[in-house]
């Protein structure tokens, strides 16, 4: 049975999620707040398979949240509500360290859908490296597992995101080829090629600083500018 927990202020809205969510056989917590979700999500084992996540929360917002939990190593797949489905806050939600999104209001239906859809997401890139032998790979001093979704470098191991493993594994599929922001968005996190492309940018920033020895003078994940990216193994 997966674990859920919604961190949601609204409780006619958390208490509805809660009471569908357990029909559909999903263990369920629920928070009113990120500072009543911290510890749950720090403590509770095994983790939640999922959380569902709004935005606009009394305190603590749920960017801020998602940040904590990815610097502190906590990677359970999260879900998003916004508010409003501009690209500001989708942009947002994925630099925080979200995985998908989903702007209120919205059906329940849908939500259920999206749950469904990150733990498929999960096991379907696991299964498919697995299948294909490209679980792990060796760049310069690096070695990327990608179905324990890590970066490890000596002694010093990095758990990836699911949105940042699925990226760096796009890109080392195409390696030296020239990879454009559009087709990332739309390829990798099936967004519109309209959308503000800063988020790739700083995710690209975040994965140098995990492959690069010197992250200011890339070898591996180069920039063409006015275009996009390149991979260069070697």
């Amino acid at each position: 049975m997966s674990a859920v927990l919604i961190v949601e202020d609204e409780k006619h809205l958390a208490d509805g999620l809660r009471y569908n969510l357990k029909l559909e056989g999903y263990e369920v917590d629920v928070a009113n707040s990120a500072e009543e979700a911290y510890p749950l999500l720090v403590d509770r084992q095994p983790p939640y398979d999922v959380i569902v996540l709004d935005v606009m929360l009394p305190g603590m917002d749920g960017f801020s949240l998602a940040s904590q939990l990815r610097s502190e190593g906590h990677f359970v797949p999260i879900l998003m509500l916004t508010a409003r489905g501009q690209a500001e806050d989708v942009l947002r939600g994925f630099e925080s360290g979200a995985d998908d999104y989903l702007p209120k209001p919205f059906d329940l239906s849908v939500l259920i859908a999206r749950i469904n859809a990150l733990l498929r997401r999960r096991d379907w890139f696991r299964k498919d490296l697995t299948r294909n032998n490209g679980s792990v790979v060796d760049v310069g001093n690096k070695r990327i597992d990608f179905e324990a979704l890590e970066l490890r470098s000596g002694e010093q191991t990095v758990q990836l995101t699911l949105m940042e493993a699925e990226l760096l594994r796009y890109l080392i599929d195409h390696e030296g080829k020239i990879v454009s922001r559009s087709a990332i968005l739309e390829e990798v996190w099936g967004l519109r090629e309209d959308t503000d492309t800063r988020a790739i940018d700083n995710f690209i920033v975040r994965l140098r600083k995990y492959l690069e020895d010197e992250p200011s003078r890339p070898r591996h994940l180069l920039t063409v500018r006015g275009v996009g990216y390149r991979f260069v193994s070697q």
